[in-house]
């Protein structure tokens, strides 16, 4: 019969978690901690979208006119489902800091009600995407279509919630709900950028757009365009600064073709078209266009991408 050595490995896996712990200060932790579930963070927002979109993601058979009935139950089961993991995140964040800590319940409670009041306007906004999805492209034949089908709706559906709950203090359930879209869709939007409405990303695989982004109102994208960072500063001692603006700004009505990555804090002026494969890292003035061998001759200017 086959055998393993399950007491020396059991072993080993005790001794690294042990060095870890030492290392990260987290040796002296007791009890119980629970993180906040990806499992039931999909199955809440699963729920809401049916809340948002009961006749096109709720349940099939639904009627319109028990519409609001099955809004107000769904609703309702979702927001106590929520306010468990928000408890979870806040123990979570409270066990890591030093000092007095405040009242979690009471913390969770407010935070899920803030949630549950932005939902008409958020609601609002995602109309706003859909519009802007179903009259950007020509091959969309109704806004049902839109909903249903396109992963950058979906992606936005997803953060436009996460955004919320990054908004309330909630960094880590925002990024699990994001991080469900980016598995579904290969759409990576972190929850802290800000994204105005009728935002339109067109196909969207490889889509990323970092923390600290700014876009304004009717803006398009389309595939595998990287809105990142430049450089990351450190400290002294090495570790990257946390929280610096260092993405870049997308003013209104923008429109960004399928490969194109524009790094740093710099700004894409109103009604620019940045072509498809540039590398940009200087500003756009409003109005601009960009093709890729302008951008390459700019790079070059700057001392950038040269040889």
């Amino acid at each position: 019969m086959t055998t393993f050595d399950i007491t020396g490995i059991v072993q080993s896996l005790h001794d690294a978690r042990h060095s870890w712990r030492r290392i990260q200060s987290r040796s002296s932790e007791a009890g119980n901690r629970e993180f906040p579930s990806r499992n039931a963070l999909a199955a809440i927002i699963e729920n809401l979208k049916g809340v948002l979109f009961p006749m096109r993601l709720g349940p099939p058979d639904l009627r319109q006119e028990s519409e609001n009935f099955h809004v107000a139950h769904t609703l309702d089961a979702a927001l106590h489902a929520l306010l468990k993991q928000v408890r979870r995140e806040l123990s979570y964040n409270a066990s890591l800091q030093l000092g007095e800590r405040s009242d979690i319940d009471t913390d969770a409670l407010t935070a899920v009600r803030s949630f549950a009041a932005a939902l008409p306007a958020i609601r609002t906004l995602l109309d706003s995407d859909v519009l802007a999805a179903y009259q950007g492209d020509p091959a969309a034949r109704s806004v049902d279509e839109v909903l249903l089908c396109y992963p950058g709706v979906l992606a936005m559906i997803h953060y436009r919630l996460a955004n919320k709950l990054y908004q309330l203090g909630l960094p880590l359930l925002a990024r699990i709900v994001a991080e469900l879209a980016h598995s579904a869709t290969g759409i990576d939007i972190h929850p802290g950028a800000r994204i105005g409405a009728g935002f339109f990303i067109d196909h969207g695989t490889g889509v990323v757009i970092g923390e600290t982004a700014v876009i304004g109102e009717r803006v398009r994208v389309y595939q595998a365009v990287t809105l990142g960072a430049k450089r990351f500063p450190a400290e002294g001692d090495g570790t990257l600064q946390k929280g610096l603006p260092r993405h870049p700004v997308v003013e209104d009505d923008v429109v960004i073709y399928a490969g194109a990555t524009i790094l740093g804090r710099i700004t894409i002026g109103k009604g620019a078209v940045i072509g498809g494969n540039v590398w940009l890292t200087h500003d756009v003035p409003a109005g601009g266009r960009v093709a890729q061998a302008e951008s390459r001759e700019g790079a070059l200017a700057n001392g950038i991408g040269s040889a």
